[in-house]
């Protein structure tokens, strides 16, 4: 373990509520996880009932985080990594991926809920070559992340900015791309964005299931418009085919033609 995460922050002082399921944690579930509980089961289940299409979802979103932080390795060279609202270590997690490719791969995972920080030392095994660090911290923080984070990446350095699935946590739209400008901003010339998050407007009983687990008192997760999505990247070069659902963003040569999922990304470069 290489560069290991400062003494426990605020985040780890707090009680992990197992009564209440957790969005962190049915995503865990539907990707085939054990970081949850049964409240978090049943959750997902409901939801999954109404909705069975949400496990393609998430594990097409983890398939496309796979596939740009791929290409941000190995075409775009990228060697600095700042993820933010981590989640539950599963399978395929970006240091996995990257560091597979370029073992002195730097990586800072960020994300502020207590199961996560209880679980960051799975996600902190590095490669002896790279480094692999923690920040407990909020996504609607931007300046508390970007000070941190400099304390294992070199932000005078090209570095890859990913926003999976987490910006649709900040309701107000307006917001949520300030702060995608403020952490752009601290980022050089020749860093990258990746963005994706479930879209409205492609498949009506998905935003159904999500209206209804938005009014059912767990932490809201808003679904946007795809042109909402693709404004986060305004100002930037988008690469190649743009932003479009997650299956249909390069996949796999020989892969069968993909199904549009109502979940868009895309990734691009500052100039």
């Amino acid at each position: 373990m290489t560069d290991p995460a400062t003494a426990p922050e605020p985040a780890a002082y707090q009680k992990i509520d197992t009564s209440v399921p957790h969005s962190a944690r049915i995503w865990n579930y539907w990707l085939g996880g054990k970081d949850n509980y049964p409240v978090d089961e049943a959750a997902g289940d409901a939801y999954t009932a109404v909705f069975p299409g949400i496990v393609t979802i998430a594990r097409s979103s983890r398939a496309f985080l796979r596939r740009t932080i791929t290409h941000l390795v190995s075409e775009a060279g990228i060697r600095q990594f700042l993820d933010i609202g981590t989640g539950l270590p599963t399978a395929e997690n970006t240091h996995e991926v990257a560091q597979r490719l370029a073992p002195e791969a730097r990586i800072v995972y960020v994300d502020n809920d207590p199961m996560v920080l209880a679980h960051a030392r799975a996600l902190l095994y590095s490669s002896a070559e790279g480094a692999t660090a923690y920040v407990d911290a909020d996504v609607t923080d931007p300046d508390r992340i970007i000070e941190k984070a400099a304390g294992t990446l070199d932000l005078t350095r090209p570095t890859a900015l990913v926003l999976s699935n987490i910006l649709g946590h900040v309701a107000d739209h307006g917001r949520a791309r300030a702060i995608v400008g403020r952490l752009m901003d601290a980022l050089p010339s020749g860093s990258y964005l990746s963005v994706n998050d479930g879209s409205r407007g492609i498949d009506p009983v998905f935003e159904r299931a999500q209206d209804a687990y938005n009014e059912s008192g767990a932490v809201p997760y808003n679904l946007r418009t795809v042109e909402a999505i693709t404004a986060f990247f305004d100002g930037l070069e988008l690469v190649e085919p743009g932003v479009v659902s997650v299956t249909r963003w390069r996949p796999e040569p020989g892969s069968p033609a993909a199904e549009v999922v109502a979940e868009h990304g895309g990734l691009a470069r500052k100039p």
